[in-house]
């Protein structure tokens, strides 16, 4: 009897690595941007400013 070269999660398990590698640098860069946009905000407004919308921005959400 032929046995298979390879099973089918084999097959699976490779595109699935892909999918989640790029779903981490995609989260790392949208992370990234929020830093970069964070630090932007602060050179600009200043820290008393920016501190001021960020706890606005938190109590807004709760």
């Amino acid at each position: 009897m032929v046995q298979p070269t390879s099973t089918r999660s084999e097959l699976v398990a490779a595109p699935q690595g892909r999918v989640a590698s790029a779903i981490l640098w995609g989260a790392a860069g949208i992370g990234g941007l929020a830093l970069l946009a964070a630090a932007a905000l602060w050179f600009h407004y200043g820290t008393a400013v920016f501190f001021e919308m960020i706890t606005a921005g938190i109590a807004a959400c709760f």
